[in-house]
């Protein structure tokens, strides 16, 4: 078929990545077409993500708090999940996120196309039904989807995805996580508060492996005070069941053990969706993971052919994907002086409860990277607001230049950890030192005044250092 419509810059894909590439693309003047063959239109943080997540984790929450009533001398007789209430709450609050993207895409500034793509060669794709369009740049953003690994019986036992567990409108009386990485925890968690038996069954030494070991396990006992039977270090060797019944045997300190439950939750993880996209007809390279390869400006190895999103990473986090895409759309569109995405900046919270969020360096990155650094820290469960709210779990750390005190990197793990490492971002950006923090006024009482216990600590190691190196002249 002949080539239908030609574009400046055709995205395929309209999630956060996508639609945000899109519209840098259009504030550039160029003529834009978004190609998106989903079910729905809004994207996976929107649909299926983020939002409908932190909605469940919020109202159980809520739950968790109600629960927990004579700790604070309150008499709440009973308190318990109603989940066919919880469940049109969360559809009724996304419905109106997705409304509003959706009003967006179909508001006429782009010429949207509900269809799947692929690549006939560099600088076409055709849609399903044979409809090809011409693009000068693209934009892939097609995000991910649920990864099934190679696990004895997995395939053939019937699962649930984070897509089922965030959709369900009862309360299963038991389930088996498999996983330990952020969707595995928030959700196990959820199922937990709600009224479910929950077992967890993590293959890494400790879940949330991308973070520090210290961190981990301040959610890891936190899971279990909760309830959670939670087993990490192990290998999966067998999963079998049918419609009534699941069975996970797995190896775990030597020992073999089997552990049962109604339903099981397949949370190992999510892989690059780039299938159907033909990407060899336009050339372009994946990476050993499958992600599309990518320069510092969202180039493939065709120049003209960009990506943003989980699709390419390195990172599958909302905020990193706008910036990609929004940088691939103004790179193609030719904006001089454009600067490469800063990833020493990079912010990552988790929503268990305690919550887990970094900035910057991690400390092993600084170890691995011979960078000399100061260290402090600060308990939750010595500090005056958090032990009034008994959010008693976690602490703060900073991680501080030797020299000068700049801010390299913090880690907090305890309540509203993913509101208080937000007091770094702009001290970081504008390269803040520990003394540059501590002229700011912290009120007191407050959560975000226990920051300042870790930089007071930094502070008068970098004073006691100036005075032991005068002394020494």
């Amino acid at each position: 078929m002949a080539t239908e419509k030609s574009y400046d810059f055709i995205v395929i894909g309209g999630g956060s990545a996508g639609f945000n590439g899109a519209r840098a693309a259009l504030n550039l003047g160029m003529r834009v077409a978004i190609v998106d063959g989903g079910k729905d239109l809004g994207g996976l943080c929107i649909l299926r993500g983020c939002m409908p997540s932190k909605t469940l984790l919020y109202m159980a929450e809520v739950l968790h708090l109600a629960q927990k009533g004579k700790t604070f001398g309150l008499d709440i007789p009973h308190a318990a999940a109603d989940m066919k209430a919880i469940h049109e709450r969360k559809k009724r609050i996304i419905a109106e996120f997705a409304t509003y993207r959706e009003q967006q895409l179909t508001s006429g500034r782009f010429d949207l196309f509900r269809s799947r793509a692929r690549f006939v060669n560099p600088h076409e794709i055709e849609l399903q039904d044979g409809t090809r369009l011409r693009g000068e740049k693209f934009l892939i953003a097609t995000g991910s989807r649920i990864e099934v690994p190679p696990i004895p019986g997995l395939a053939q036992t019937p699962s649930w995805t984070s897509d089922d567990v965030l959709d369900l409108d009862f309360v299963p009386e038991s389930v088996i996580v498999l996983g330990g990485g952020i969707v595995a925890c928030e959700l196990s968690q959820f199922l937990r508060r709600i009224g479910s038996s929950v077992t967890q069954i993590q293959r890494s030494p400790y879940v949330l492996r991308d973070h520090s070991p210290e961190a981990s396990t301040v959610v890891q006992q936190a899971f279990r005070d909760e309830g959670i039977e939670l087993f990490v270090g192990t290998r999966l060797d067998q999963i079998s069941g049918d419609a009534h019944r699941v069975a996970v045997r797995f190896t775990h300190n030597g020992e073999s053990i089997t552990k049962q439950a109604r339903y099981l939750f397949n949370a190992l993880g999510r892989a690059p969706n780039t299938e159907g996209l033909d990407l060899q007809a336009a050339g372009v390279d994946l990476n050993l993971e499958g992600r599309v390869v990518v320069n510092a400006f969202q180039q493939t190895s065709v120049p003209h052919i960009y990506a943003g999103g989980d699709v390419c990473g390195p990172h599958d986090i909302v905020h990193v994907a706008i910036q990609q895409g929004e940088l691939a759309a103004r790179h193609a569109g030719g904006v001089a002086g454009l600067q490469p995405i800063d990833y020493s900046l990079l912010l990552n919270v988790v929503f268990t409860d305690p919550q887990l969020a970094t900035i910057g360096k991690l400390e092993r990155e600084l170890k691995a990277e011979n960078v000399p650094y100061l260290l402090g820290s600060y308990p939750f469960n010595d500090h005056g607001k958090s032990i009034l709210m008994d959010a008693n779990y976690g602490y703060v750390k900073v991680l501080a230049a030797a020299e000068t005190g700049r801010i390299l990197g913090a880690e907090i793990v305890g309540k509203d950890a993913g509101e208080l490492i937000h007091c770094f971002s702009g001290a970081m950006t504008l390269g803040a030192t520990v003394f540059d923090m501590l002229r700011a006024p912290w009120y007191h009482p407050t959560l975000a005044e226990i920051i300042t216990y870790p930089l007071e600590e930094i502070a008068e190691e970098l004073q006691a250092r100036k005075t032991r190196a005068a002394g020494a002249v």
